[in-house]
């Protein structure tokens, strides 16, 4: 499943205001309950399309996708000034341990879920930091997103992050998409 990444020829699909019908932005931030003092990543990040309405409420937020060129499109597009880019696979972060105070995903949980990448962000998240996720559904219609065959389902999730070490404080299948929130809990 997954680990493939968006075509970046196809970045400015991804500034289409019609994806918050998916995943508003005020669920989004009850994912992780960001704060003005917090250090915050966005897991595969792309044009940025949310990180910009993330970024008011955080410290600091880094942008993280494996592509340089997403990050070049969103450096283009125009970033706030407390938006870091990092490139960089979810297995492989370059933040210390418990570096973050939280951490989220839109849309992009499937290109990354992996053993390795979930254990990585339990080493980076604080104790008791916020795991936020929004993503395709394999139990979805299809008829948006990538391919049902490429998704996880909520419950495929959910086993994930809690072998990770994670307490799944909600989450919830939806037509197309689930959510989650999960508490990194050692």
């Amino acid at each position: 499943m997954g680990f493939h990444t968006f075509d970046v020829d196809r970045a400015d699909d991804l500034e289409d205001p019609s994806r918050y019908r998916y995943l508003s932005v005020d669920e989004l931030l009850a994912l992780f309950d960001p704060a003005t003092d917090q250090t915050v990543a966005d897991l595969g990040s792309g044009t940025g399309f949310y990180t910009d309405d993330v970024a008011p409420y955080v410290g600091t937020l880094y942008a993280v996708d494996v592509q340089a060129s997403m990050h070049d499109y969103y450096r283009e597009k125009g970033a706030p000034e407390n938006v870091s880019f990092v490139v960089a696979d979810v297995s492989d972060l370059p933040f210390g341990d418990g570096e973050l105070d939280g951490a989220y995903s839109t849309m992009t949980f499937h290109e990354f879920a992996s053993e390795a990448a979930l254990d990585e962000l339990a080493r980076v998240l604080a104790p008791d930091g916020l795991l936020g996720v929004g993503d395709w559904s394999a139990n979805g219609e299809g008829s948006d997103g990538p391919p049902t065959s490429e998704r996880f389902s909520l419950a495929e999730a959910v086993r994930l992050v809690r072998e990770a070490g994670f307490r799944v404080e909600r989450g919830q299948e939806r037509r197309e998409t689930f959510v989650l929130r999960a508490r990194y809990d050692p």
